[in-house]
């Protein structure tokens, strides 16, 4: 195929794309009807709504967004913020998964905007805001005083966060209560007569941290349980780093015999330094591990398992965001998930 053939058959694409005045000649309505029912307006009636949305997603409209924003100023955007590098296990695909069947039936489209362990978290968030790329952002790794809320609150940029902060700024956020996980994994691993109790932290300095490591202290003193301290590491530690100080943790005279991991991946690591250390799981230590898609069972079914749900977090985050543009008020989008019970899966080794 020659270049003009090539450029013809591409101007031809472009002329065939299916536009408002095609739905409005599908349809027998008029252009601004059209328009209006693919946005939900009130003033349109629901059968009129239903039969419009029904024929474009019959033929593949999308609205030209580069036209919309012209338009209305909007980018019908919602920019996900994740740092490539800690974000690890089905974290990503769960959270996008979530986002994207809450705005699946919405006019708005999710870019994922990357960062690496070298940038400024503010900076993509900064990127995003200055060059108006998106109408709403959902951030993670969420700090207590957290500069990129700050900076969106000051600019009127509706967001979420995964995660709360603690600034006395008002805000939409979505959360896992980690303080209740860590209490509930202590009384569990004491109710098996685990009573030296080491934790896998989440990393110092995001504000789930202090929700942990607080509800695990707390709970020990209420089931008379001693700790060990483990704080050489953390969740955001390499796989080999973790499993050699697991390893040099479980050598030591005064050893735990129960330990609690903030996350899967970390636990991978935490039972290769027990192994390594020559001790068994579930005979000489026990593990309360939080994951977030039931795998640590294959792995090794002594495991003890906590689940976070992130694919409710990616939906509640975007359900907040849209909320916010919207015009609902950003207090009245905020929620927090109660983790269930710690779930054994070696009582049915066997079966």
């Amino acid at each position: 195929m020659d270049r003009r053939t090539r450029d013809k058959d591409d101007d031809t694409s472009a002329k065939e794309r299916p536009t408002l005045k095609t739905l409005a000649f599908m349809t027998g309505l008029g252009v601004t009807t059209v328009s209006r029912a693919l946005k939900d307006a009130p003033e349109i009636g629901a059968e009129t709504r239903r039969r419009v949305q029904l024929v474009a997603k019959q033929i593949g409209y999308r609205p030209n967004r580069a036209g919309v924003r012209l338009r209305t100023g909007k980018t019908n955007v919602i920019s996900l913020v994740l740092n490539t590098e800690h974000e690890l296990m089905s974290f990503v695909s769960d959270i996008i998964y979530g986002v994207t069947e809450v705005i699946a039936d919405t006019p708005y489209h999710l870019i994922v905007t990357p960062y690496s362990r070298s940038q400024d978290p503010l900076d993509p968030v900064r990127y995003l805001v200055e060059t108006g790329s998106a109408d709403g952002v959902i951030i993670s790794r969420t700090q207590p005083n957290d500069p990129r809320a700050r900076y969106m609150l000051e600019r009127g940029i509706p967001f979420a966060t995964h995660g709360r902060t603690d600034m006395g700024l008002v805000h939409p956020y979505h959360d896992f209560d980690n303080y209740a996980f860590a209490g509930e994994a202590v009384r569990h691993l004491a109710g098996m007569g685990r009573h030296r109790l080491a934790l896998v932290t989440p990393p110092v300095g995001l504000t789930y941290y202090g929700h942990t490591v607080n509800g695990f202290a707390d709970a020990l003193s209420e089931v008379g349980a001693s700790e060990v301290p483990f704080n050489t590491v953390s969740i955001d530690h390499t796989i080999d780093q973790i499993r050699m100080r697991t390893a040099q943790l479980m050598r030591r005279d005064n050893r735990p015999d129960g330990i609690v991991s903030s996350a899967a991946a970390a636990t991978l690591a935490v039972v290769a330094g027990i192994e390594d250390a020559g001790l068994k799981l579930g005979r000489d230590v026990d593990v309360v591990s939080k994951q977030s898609s039931e795998l640590l069972h294959l792995f090794r079914r002594e495991l003890l398992v906590v689940n976070e749900n992130f694919r409710l977090a990616g939906s509640e985050l975007a359900r907040a965001v849209l909320g916010w543009i919207g015009g609902a008020a950003p207090g009245s989008l905020q929620s927090l998930s109660t983790p269930g019970e710690v779930q054994a899966y070696r009582h049915s080794e066997g079966q």
